[in-house]
C-alpha cells in the first residue's frame, strides 16, 4: 500500500479554519476523552459508523492522527478511510502531543 502523505501543522490549521478537513483521532476512546483536537472523530468508538460521519465527497480532505511522530496507530484509521473510497487522506504526524505542544486547543469529554 502507498504511504499516507503528511500534512503540516500550518496546513492543518488552515484546513480547520476554513472547514475543509475532517479529522479522525486514532488514539483510542480513553485518550480521546482525555483530550482531542476539536471536531475530531473518535475512531475507536465510531469505526462501525465511520462512513456515516464522513463527507459524501470522496475527494474531501481527511486527516488522521494518533499520539505523535513515533506512533503508527494512525494507519488503522487511514486504511479504513481509504477502504471507504476516500482519496485525499493525510497524516498529521505531530499527533495530539505536537498539537498540545503548539498550544492548540484541546476538547475533553467527561465520561458518563
Amino acid at each position: 500500500m502507498d504511504p499516507i502523505p503528511e500534512i503540516s501543522h500550518h496546513n492543518l490549521m488552515g484546513a480547520l479554519l476554513d472547514g475543509s478537513a475532517t479529522l479522525i483521532d486514532v488514539n483510542g476512546t480513553e485518550s480521546y476523552q482525555a483530550g482531542h483536537i476539536p471536531s475530531a472523530i473518535d475512531f475507536e468508538a465510531k469505526s462501525s459508523v465511520l462512513a456515516d460521519l464522513l463527507p459524501a465527497d470522496k475527494s474531501a480532505l481527511i486527516v488522521v492522527y494518533c499520539g505523535g511522530p513515533e506512533c503508527s496507530a494512525y494507519l488503522r484509521g487511514a486504511r479504513a478511510v481509504e477502504t471507504l473510497g476516500y482519496t485525499n487522506v493525510r497524516h498529521y504526524a505531530d499527533g495530539i502531543s505536537g498539537w498540545k505542544a503548539s498550544m492548540g486547543e484541546v476538547e475533553t469529554l467527561v465520561a458518563t
